[in-house]
């Protein structure tokens, strides 16, 4: 019996670390990482449609980590609606698009650890010609406001947490969000500052009046399923040393501000 006990835990712990060893293992074998991204977030990862490439810090991201490993990239559409489905499922390897670290997230999925430290933060785009309009919270949360949001995503859970008077429209392309708001579909957006700060230098329709002041202020990471510390660390290493030659402060410089 004694025996058995024995073989059944090395077994276990056979198991367990064949498990651990897998993502990366099996990356190498494929000889692709694939890649999950929404692909409509400026200035994290957007699809350009006229290039057919994604664009961003993700995008840049992405390939820093794939040449790491000697593999070609894999992009997996995904939505914020489902992405934390698309991600438990195994749909992909890892998910970039200028994904929160939040607690929520955390509990269920594994995240690496933060970059865009001190550029990300809740804020609103308007029209310009509101913009001394909303200067609170308040001032947003009114019957007569109407705010729209992408479905899934934590712009969505703060509109909802937050503005329990105004009138919440639930928009599904996120990317096209801001120009409803210009040509009067909607009064505000909820949205990223870095995000914000792309789309009134595009649209000069469009203001952030609140942008160095936001609502909230937290740091962006890449998710993947939970179960994998070796593969976790190896992200977690790839961003480190990218940080220590301050590529990714010149990618933070380049994209973020």
């Amino acid at each position: 019996m004694r025996t058995l006990k024995i073989f059944l835990i090395c077994a276990i712990v056979f198991i367990c670390n064949a498990v651990e060893a897998g993502h990366l293992e099996e990356i190498a074998e494929r000889g692709t990482i694939r890649i999950g991204t929404t692909g409509d977030y400026r200035p994290m990862s957007y699809f350009n449609e006229k290039t057919g490439e994604y664009e961003g810090i993700d995008a840049e991201l992405s390939k820093i980590i794939a040449d790491s490993l000697g593999v070609e990239i894999e992009y997996v559409p995904t939505t914020w609606k489902t992405l934390t489905a698309d991600t438990l499922a195994g749909k992909f390897d890892i998910a970039l698009c200028g994904i929160s670290r939040n607690y929520a997230r955390a509990k269920t999925m594994a995240m690496s650890d933060g970059y865009g430290v001190g550029y990300f933060g809740k804020t609103i785009l308007c029209r310009k010609k509101d913009a001394k309009k909303f200067r609170t919270l308040a001032d947003i949360d009114k019957p007569s406001v109407r705010v729209m949001i992408n479905p899934g995503g934590t712009n969505e859970i703060f509109a909802k947490t937050n503005l329990k008077r105004a009138q919440l429209i639930v928009y599904n392309e996120n990317a096209e969000i801001p120009n409803q708001i210009s040509i009067g579909n909607a009064d505000i957006m909820i949205t990223e500052t870095v995000e914000a700060l792309r789309y009134i230098a595009l649209d000069k329709n469009l203001a952030a009046p609140l942008i160095d002041k936001p609502f909230t202020t937290h740091s962006c990471g890449i998710l993947m399923q939970k179960g994998d510390q070796e593969f976790l660390n190896y992200i977690n290493f790839v961003l480190a040393e990218i940080r220590d030659d301050g590529t990714l402060a010149k990618l933070e410089q380049k994209y973020l501000r």
